[in-house]
């Protein structure tokens, strides 16, 4: 049992697992945006439940930022069932419609949780949407609640963070010495989240931001929600379908989750494809002149296994001296999955990697850390994920049930299965939730609903798009029969064409479309 790996992986690697869209970035708005004291039409409101009157009418300062965007910051509710106790705020940035009067505005999650959709709008607008979507409709990134720029879950500073990613326990250590190390070091967090974050701790949980959603609904003057939600987005989305279904405008669901899967369901199926996925990369690798797995997929895959227990067993360091350890090493591996354009950089990480040069692997990590350079991390993403997680899944922490689970993991994932195990001690000793019990989503009433799955998704696995899609009423299925996490804005025109004239004109594909 090599267990602080594992909690390494199943904490921040599961962070990346279960993050959103990866995009390169993209040039900013085209024109300068509308900016000025705006409050929300009336019109638009809707009926309000008590007490929240004056943050659906507040007023919002939209002022010029990031070159060519408007920002504003919303006050919302720390906690909706008593509206008046306190407050925080939202952090939102807009990118306004290029050919004037907007159709409206379109709110954009690109997953996690804590995945900053500030973020995404700002360094990535033009794969978030489209020329035609953008000409039509206002794009509204916004950062959830507990992430990077809104009020903001704080846990380890930087430097902590470094030093928690050198942390592992050898894979000699007694199973009982191991497991006491892993529940020491996720009580230090909690304890650390508990005391730098405060109360917030407890109110970062996804249905408390679906609610959130609601009121920037209200304040950019849409009578009802245009969203586009990726990955964790999906689940967010569908909550916001279950609150809101008479206010759930034109939605798409890109790269969905099961709302109805335990954490444990959640983290085998990925496992799974995640394994599928690596099986892929090998069989395109070997294909090329420059791969360094040599035979056939079968040779490839456990070379790259004989690669991972090297640096279990020995952590090495990177060109900076920093150590790779196996958290580290997976995180790098891991994150040229996602789009199978990257998968010749994965490969030239693999190489050096053989030659016994980590530092490319730890570059490709510190990217899925959002590590700069200089040392800083540039969002809380790793902190707000786990926060997000432990208030909306009940975990196993029974020893005996998590090694049951975990042989379950190995069986269905040679590779990272074991890995990935024993993410449920992370909340174990945390001071607030769980608060949402896993269930089927459902949203009777609602307009037309557009859920989108790719066939070798490696993060969230189709299947999950087919049961969401299921579960909703007024949903209808998309498939990109492609590679990779997500499809529009990286797959090809099919998807781009059915999610435009969707958005643009309401247009609602047949159900079971193939592209």
């Amino acid at each position: 049992m090599r267990r602080l790996h594992r909690w390494v992986a199943s904490g921040t690697a599961a962070a990346l697992l279960l993050s959103g869209c990866t995009l390169l970035p993209g040039p900013s708005a085209d024109k300068a945006p509308d900016t000025g004291v705006v409050t929300a039409d009336p019109d638009a409101i809707g009926d309000v439940p008590a007490g929240l009157e004056p943050f659906y009418s507040q007023e919002v300062e939209w002022e010029p930022c990031e070159d060519d965007f408007a920002c504003a910051r919303v006050e919302v509710p720390l906690d909706y069932s008593d509206p008046g106790r306190a407050t925080i705020e939202i952090a939102a940035i807009r990118a306004d419609a290029t050919k004037g009067e907007p159709q409206g505005t379109i709110l954009v999650n690109p997953g996690g949780p804590g995945g900053s959709g500030y973020n995404i709008v700002r360094d990535a607008l033009q794969r978030v949407a489209s020329d035609r979507v953008r000409a039509d409709y206002d794009i509204l990134g916004f950062d959830p609640r507990g992430v990077n720029r809104s009020t903001a879950v704080e846990c380890r500073t930087d430097k902590e963070q470094d030093a928690a990613r050198e942390e592992f326990i050898p894979p000699d250590t007694p199973d009982e010495e191991a497991l006491e190390l892993l529940r020491a070091e996720a009580r230090e967090y909690a304890d650390l989240c508990a005391e730098r974050t405060g109360e917030l701790l407890g109110f970062v949980d996804t249905d408390s931001a679906a609610r959130d959603m609601d009121i920037l609904r209200a304040l950019v003057g849409d009578p009802k929600l245009n969203y586009l939600g990726f990955s964790y987005g999906t689940l967010l989305g569908a909550a916001y379908a279950g609150l809101f279904p008479e206010r759930s405008g034109r939605l798409v669901f890109d790269g969905a989750l099961n709302p109805a899967l335990s954490n444990e369901q959640v983290t085998l199926a990925q496992a799974a494809a995640f394994e599928k996925a690596l099986r892929a990369y090998v069989a395109d690798c070997q294909a090329r002149e420059d791969c360094p797995l040599p035979g056939d997929v079968d040779a490839g895959v456990a070379a790259v296994q004989d690669l991972f227990t090297a640096v279990q067993e020995e952590p090495k360091p990177a060109e900076d001296g920093r150590l790779v350890t196996i958290g580290s090493f997976v995180q790098g591996f891991i994150l040229p999955l996602y789009d199978d354009s990257s998968w010749p950089t994965l490969t030239d990480a693999v190489t050096t990697a053989l030659e016994g040069d980590y530092t490319d692997m730890m570059y490709l990590a510190d990217l899925s850390f959002e590590r700069e350079a200089d040392g800083t991390y540039s969002t809380n993403a790793t902190d707000a994920f786990l926060s997000v997680n432990c208030l909306d899944y009940p975990m196993v922490t029974d020893p005996e049930q998590l090694r049951r689970d975990e042989a379950e993991l190995v069986a269905a994932s040679p590779t990272f299965g074991e890995l990935l195990a024993y993410g449920g001690l992370t909340c174990e000793p945390w001071k607030y939730g769980p608060v949402r019990e896993p269930a089927p989503a459902s949203a009777p009433g609602a307009d037309p609903l557009l859920v989108i799955g790719t066939t070798g998704d490696p993060a969230t696995p189709y299947e999950w798009s087919l049961a969401l899609a299921d579960q909703l009423e007024s949903a209808v299925h998309v498939t990109w029969e492609g590679e990779g996490h997500t499809a529009y804005g990286r797959s090809n025109d099919c998807i781009l064409d059915i999610v435009d004239d969707y958005f643009l004109e309401g247009a609602v594909p047949k159900d079971g479309v193939r592209c």
